[in-house]
């Protein structure tokens, strides 16, 4: 038997005896700044270690072994949620020259099947179809179902299909490290045509003709930097480079316009951006800069006919919108500038008029803007658009023809399921054309949402969404469950969740922390919580707490959550303040962030240091990141139970990171192990989004919530007397 084997067998033996696992310790020493630093768990790094893979396994052992109680728990709960799900459905059809494109999924089955049916005009009725039922002349893009056997995760990164209709291409990801497999298949007789291109990244764009394919390669370090053009049916070895971007901090996304006259390449950091164009009937022609990058300008592109319509922060960091000739992109002339409390994000085209997406008073909203003829720009006055309820998120959905009277969009909140319209923004009609079933005894009227404001330290007022069981009062009395972000200027909007349906009807209130770091109030909200602000974030969701406890839930009874950016959020807020909650789970948590950003080699690192600071190189960004970075500064102190979820092959987020974290827990807190467990849960086939089968993600979020339930002293199963009020 060979160490690593003998390690194994001593981990999940120790494990299985109910003993928490105890990471091995080896010496390491790192040195910044005058800062030298012990990480006994540093040889984690190496997430190929047999060592490593030993301890996972050890902890999933444990955490089973910890957890085996709830198993009545765990299937309750994912027989509410699939209970609450039809299974069998379909989305609402787009119309796309003569076809309708649709995704629609099957009772027992994981994955959706992308397919179109026949559509006889620009004005025929979309089908409207029973659950189940496959429309007359389906052709299938792609089953999911089919692509995925014989893994165990999967994942779309790529569906594009060419101007004429003919070909379709997919991007498959069956590993969960987000690096896809090209397949080009002739829709009508299921042909696969060329499947040449493996382990790129997202997006692929066919040229008018449909003989040329452009994708998207990534570097070592994961990074999108490379546009590549490929001839169908022809070896890779021939492929061309189109374009390659050297600036590390920079990456590149590849679409097309929506009247299919133009690829697009568009290239960011998180403060500055550019768009490169080519006429998608000239694959092999010149592609043309709109304009070149200037250090913290951001622009984003919308082509309409003759003329490109910009939104950009040129004068105005919220945004202003503005348009240029296509012909000459050099001049940018104003349309409308965004307002106090407004935030402008995109603008999208059609022939009659144009959509801008805007943020308004902390939610995402649209603004339609009439075809004008007497105005220089061809375009009137943004007009509001109408919403109700205090909490309604308001997206433009998939819209891909310019010839159109109408458009589809979504509306949703924490408790109204998402609704899809055909909106005819011009005279403000609009028809429902789906609504999300939530099967059962689902009634939107049990269940109350709403905005309060609480103080942070410095005075800034944080919003907080409240949802809850329409008959819980604010009496200090409830459990509770606190979100949060905080991260990318990336903002926590209204969703609907019918598995959150399960916490709800237990009596607990769920809410969510806006705080300084995310985008939900502007790009000034962004910049508060960001760099050598980024302690504000941390700040923020602990005085959030504060005003929970004992006002909307039991001081004694509040849990907290956050993934990705905001598990930092949660192992900081930790740090900060370990007595405020009972219960915290961090999902593929960004905990060791310093170390990371330390290292130039990590995934994403370098184009990070706008974000977070280069604490490689700028002493203050080390000293601000190592006051925070959770794994850093953790403490003697007794913790709140704790849950850390991650993903063996996450790309975003190392399983370094949370395992790093949790052995450093281990180590300090003063944790009783059988009432406030420390447990570590790896998917070992799976990446950042965790498990990748709809059943399969209801059993992980079933399991999750169990713990919580359990620690927030819910775990009988029992529902309590639920709508008296």
């Amino acid at each position: 038997m060979t160490e690593q084997e003998r390690a194994s067998t001593r981990h999940t033996a120790s494990a299985a005896a109910g003993e928490p696992p105890r990471a091995p310790q080896r010496p390491h020493e790192r040195t910044h700044h005058g800062h030298t630093v012990s990480d006994p768990y540093a040889w984690m790094r190496d997430r190929e270690d047999p060592e490593l893979i030993a301890y996972l396994h050890a902890e999933n052992a444990y955490a089973d072994a910890r957890t085996a109680h709830l198993a009545p728990l765990r299937e309750q709960l994912f027989q509410e949620i699939k209970s609450r799900v039809q299974e069998s459905d379909l989305s609402v059809p787009v119309g796309d020259g003569p076809w309708w494109y649709y995704a629609r999924t099957i009772e027992g089955q994981q994955y959706a099947v992308h397919a179109r049916c026949p559509r006889t005009g620009p004005d025929a009725p979309r089908p409207v179809l029973e659950p189940g039922a496959i429309p007359e002349g389906e052709q299938i893009l792609l089953d999911g179902n089919a692509a995925a056997a014989g893994h165990d995760f999967f994942s779309v990164g790529a569906l594009a299909v060419s101007t004429d209709h003919r070909l379709v291409v997919a991007g498959v990801d069956t590993e969960g490290d987000e690096r896809f497999a090209l397949t080009v298949t002739e829709v009508a007789t299921g042909t696969i045509l060329d499947h040449e291109i493996t382990g790129v990244g997202y997006g692929a764009e066919f040229d008018n003709s449909g003989r040329y394919l452009f994708y998207v390669a990534v570097d070592d370090a994961w990074r999108p930097y490379q546009v590549w053009r490929h001839e169908v049916g022809t070896p890779r070895a021939d492929d061309v480079l189109i374009y390659q971007e050297d600036d590390e901090r920079f990456w590149l996304g590849l679409g097309g316009s929506r009247d299919d006259s133009h690829l697009i390449i568009g290239l960011g950091t998180k403060t500055t951006s550019e768009a490169w164009i080519l006429p998608a009937d000239d694959p092999t022609g010149t592609w043309r800069c709109v304009r070149e990058r200037v250090e913290g300008v951001e622009y984003d592109i919308e082509i309409a006919g003759e003329t490109i319509l910009i939104v950009h922060n040129i004068r105005n960091r919220e945004g202003d919108l503005a348009w240029t000739e296509l012909a000459d992109p050099s001049e940018w002339r104003p349309i409308a500038t965004s307002l106090p409390g407004e935030r402008f994000l995109g603008v999208d085209a059609f022939d009659d008029f144009a959509v801008l997406t805007l943020r308004a008073d902390g939610l995402p909203t649209l603004r339609v803007l009439p075809r004008d003829a007497a105005t220089e720009s061809g375009f009137g006055e943004p007009q509001a658009w109408p919403v109700d309820g205090e909490l309604t998120a308001v997206y433009l959905a998939d819209n891909p023809e310019m010839a159109t009277r109408e458009v589809v969009v979504t509306e949703e909140s924490y408790i109204h399921p998402r609704a899809s319209y055909a909106v005819s923004p011009l005279d403000g009609t609009r028809t429902l054309l789906k609504r999300q079933p939530v099967l059962g005894d689902f009634d939107p009227a049990n269940y109350a949402e709403s905005r309060e404001w609480v103080s942070a330290a410095d005075g800034a007022r944080i919003p907080v969404s409240i949802v809850r069981r329409a008959d819980v009062g604010q009496d200090g009395s409830a459990p509770g469950l606190l979100n949060g972000y905080g991260a990318y200027e990336i903002s926590s909007d209204p969703y609907f969740s019918v598995a959150r349906l399960s916490l709800l009807d237990r009596g607990l209130v769920y809410a969510v922390a806006h705080v300084r770091g995310g985008g939900e109030m502007g790009r000034g909200w962004y910049d508060e919580g960001k760099l050598a602000a980024k302690p504000n974030t941390f700040g923020d969701f602990v005085a959030v707490a504060d005003a929970l406890r004992g006002g909307w839930v039991d001081p004694d009874r509040l849990a907290c959550e956050g993934g990705s950016a905001g598990g930092l959020l949660i192992g900081a807020a930790l740090n900060l303040a370990p007595d405020r909650f009972r219960f915290a789970h961090a999902a593929v948590p960004f905990v060791d962030a310093l170390t990371s950003m330390l290292d130039p080699d990590l995934p994403l690192t370098a184009g990070e240091w706008e974000e977070w600071g280069n604490p490689l190189a700028d002493p203050a960004a080390y000293d601000t990141m190592a006051g925070y970075a959770p794994y850093d500064n953790v403490q003697a102190t007794e913790y709140p139970a704790i849950l850390a979820t991650t993903s063996l092959h996450d790309t975003r987020v190392l399983v370094t990171e949370p395992a790093k974290w949790v052995a450093r827990l281990r180590e300090l807190a003063t944790n009783d192990p059988q009432t406030r467990p420390i447990l570590l849960h790896t998917e070992m086939s799976a990446g950042h989004g965790g498990r990748s089968g709809r059943y399969d993600a209801w059993r992980e979020v079933a399991w999750e919530w169990s713990v919580l339930l359990d620690q927030l002293g819910l775990a009988d199963g029992s529902l309590p007397a639920v709508h008296d009020s």
